[in-house]
């Protein structure tokens, strides 16, 4: 058998900062042309995990290891990270912060000058690495005018110029639409199965890492590993469940129905799983267990309920916006946009990264003008409106936290734009604590937010708007990159306000949150609506899915595969049975 590739034995370590070890006693083995995906809740080490493999630790990240780490043969930490950096290339969540060039050729060549590479070597190696990351043709263009999956791909062949054996990516798929996340797990598995290069990465959106094959799947909690094995072998444990990671949806749904899934079965991916006579008799079952209406109907009456006649909290007539894009030229963004959100609903918004749904975002918060149509926010003409007039009804959570932090220390962030209100210090204190504890930040309240992780600076943001108490709350992919824990504390969170008369619109790649969450959605595709509806009805239509980059779940597959005629039957059933679960694990708690 061949030597590791990369190898850690009883590896610890302790950062500087911190009282306890964020890692404990790990051991792990990775053998050339592997693919391999770490899992695990947030704060259980997966990115410390990768930092000691990278040679950021300690060359970046001070602290106290014991154990052994090995990269090619070599201690990183006894090596320059330069040396380290011509085995491994590592991909972060955030690709903005890897961009350096102006033009995407010059970003992929910025290793290469540093190596002090000949120049007549640089656009050879720069075209090659391009094109193995399928981002060939954009070389001239600027890296943020790209969509996001663009963007990622530019960050891998920034890697890729150096011909690294390894690719580690961090949250590769956090910030990409469906379609996109699954373009990029294909060009991985291309990398991989083509080009020999070995991948290790982590991801909380397993299901989607498992549209390709991976030969390991690794479970970690509270800084250790507490399963190393095959996909099937970890699906059919129950171990994901048990340690606060979602499966992919099938097989939930299959264990809802008291058919679970075996790891003979193969039950990584939906159109795959070797389903038994028993197990479709079950689902079928299940499903003709369910109200008539699959609880469609109970959502509409408590949508009633809550907004009752109270009215329309938005109301959007053919509204077009134009964006400038040079001296002389705009970009049509948004174009007969006719939609109205009532109070109390909770609306999602679909699309692919360039549909619009931003742009829709930013037009009703007054971030950018109409270019004609009409915009009322209750029953007032918004087009007239100020910044902070709109800011007084209209609560927006960027998707890029970066954007909107500006204060040294968590509770100083969100003091701030209470403050500038004019609120009370000990209104200021309540609400704090109120919105600290509902987005899992408690324990974090006396940080820098300097000190916090991408996924938890995100969460300050969502906090300090929440603080703000708006009428209508805007969020711009609020679970991305969150684990199921905090993304389901967060989430039923938000539903309380939203029960008590909050209107929420949520602007998301995340088809399970739409459905367990979404009163309807809107679909938008290049600037333009496609779809007004029941999210279970959308996310069951292979057409309209494919014409606005989405992807069907492996709800629809199960049941396609079961022969159930109406395929939102089955996700109404789920989305209802989830819910039970999961208010029972609530109470029990």
């Amino acid at each position: 058998m061949t030597a590791p590739l990369l190898e850690l034995r009883g590896y610890t370590f302790q950062y500087r900062a911190q009282a306890e070890p964020t890692l404990h006693d790990i051991d792990l083995t990775v053998r050339r042309g592997e693919k391999i995906a770490i899992v695990g809740a947030s704060g259980s080490g997966k990115s410390t995990l990768l930092h000691a493999l990278d040679g950021l630790i300690p060359h970046h990240f001070r602290g106290t290891a014991s154990g052994t780490v090995r990269v090619a043969g070599n201690d990183p930490a006894q090596v320059p990270l330069v040396e380290t950096a011509t085995v491994i290339g590592t991909v972060l969540q955030d690709s903005n912060s890897q961009f350096v060039g102006l033009t995407v050729a010059e970003d992929i060549a910025f290793s290469l000058e540093n190596q002090q590479v000949p120049r007549a070597e640089m656009p050879s190696r720069i075209r090659r690495a391009a094109e193995l990351a399928g981002i060939g043709d954009r070389l001239e263009d600027a890296p943020q005018a790209l969509s996001g999956g663009q963007k990622q791909r530019v960050a891998i062949a920034g890697v890729l110029v150096d011909d690294v054996e390894v690719l580690l990516l961090d949250e590769p798929l956090a910030n990409l639409d469906p379609a996109s996340g699954r373009a990029a797990v294909e060009l991985l598995d291309d990398l991989h199965r083509d080009h020999g290069r070995t991948i290790v990465m982590v991801e909380h959106r397993l299901e989607d890492v498992l549209h390709r094959d991976v030969d390991r799947v690794v479970l970690m909690s509270d800084g250790r590993i507490i399963a190393d094995a095959a996909p099937d072998q970890v699906l059919a444990s129950g171990l994901l469940e048990e340690h606060g990671i979602r499966p992919p949806l099938h097989v939930t749904a299959l264990r809802y129905a008291g058919a679970p899934v075996t790891a003979a079965q193969r039950p990584s991916r939906s159109t795959d799983i070797a389903l038994t006579t028993q197990q479709v008799e079950a689902v079928r079952a299940w499903v003709e267990e369910g109200s008539p209406d699959d609880g469609s109907a109970d959502a509409q009456r408590s949508r009633d309920e809550r907004s009752g006649d109270a009215g329309i909290a938005l109301d959007l007539r053919d509204v077009r916006c134009e964006i400038p894009v040079g001296p002389d030229r705009s970009s049509v963004v948004l174009e007969g946009i006719t939609a109205q959100v009532r109070r109390g609903e909770m609306l999602g918004v679909l699309g692919s990264n360039g549909a619009g749904k931003s742009t829709l975002a930013r037009v009703i918060c007054g971030f950018e003008s109409l270019s004609g149509g009409e915009l009322r926010i209750g029953a007032a003409d918004a087009r007239g409106w100020s910044l902070a007039e709109r800011g007084e009804h209209i609560g927006f959570v960027l998707q890029e936290p970066g954007q909107m932090l500006s204060r040294p220390l968590v509770t100083e962030e969100i003091a701030l734009g209470l403050r500038a209100r004019g609120i009370g210090e000990d209104e200021i204190a309540r609400r704090t604590t109120m919105v600290l504890e509902a987005c899992g930040l408690a324990p974090f309240r006396s940080w820098p937010v300097s000190a916090l992780s991408h996924g938890q600076k995100k969460r300050v943001t969502i906090a300090c708007v929440l603080a703000l108490e708006p009428e209508v709350l805007i969020l711009d992919e609020p679970t991305a990159g969150q684990d199921f824990a905090h993304y389901t504390e967060f989430m039923d969170f938000l539903r309380t306000l939203h029960a008590a008369g909050t209107t929420v619109l949520l602007i998301t790649h995340d088809m399970h949150l739409a459905l367990e969450y979404a009163d309807r959605v809107l679909v938008l595709s290049q600037g333009h609506l496609l779809a007004d509806e029941d999210p279970a009805v959308v996310l069951t239509d292979p057409a309209l899915s494919a014409r606005a980059d989405l992807v069907t779940t492996g709800l629809y597959d199960l049941a396609r595969r079961c022969g159930i005629e109406d395929p939102h039957r089955l996700v109404h059933r789920f989305v209802a049975e989830d819910r039970e679960v999961r208010a029972a694990q609530g109470d029990a708690g």
